[in-house]
């Protein structure tokens, strides 16, 4: 005979699963500013930052900010191994 599906108790376990994933994603955001340092910027500058950042069309920009972020995580990677 089949077993029969909780659907209750799977939605529960997706949406709890959901909040981890946004939890750490949260927490991995703060380690982010942190690690670079703009934590001491004021709130309203780092978020001008990031607006600019996300509202930019400029390909040739992205990819200089994608390749500046990529050489950070490189030279970080080096330090902790180190």
């Amino acid at each position: 005979m089949r077993k029969t599906r909780d659907y209750d108790a799977e939605l529960r376990a997706l949406g709890e699963k959901a909040k981890a994933l946004k939890a750490k994603k949260v927490e991995q955001l703060g380690q982010l500013v942190t690690s670079t340092g703009a934590d001491a910027l004021d709130l309203d500058i780092l978020a001008g930052i990031l607006i600019t950042a996300v509202e930019s069309s400029n390909a040739e920009e992205k990819e200089a900010w994608r390749a500046k972020g990529s050489a950070f995580f490189q030279q970080r990677g080096k330090k902790t191994r180190g």
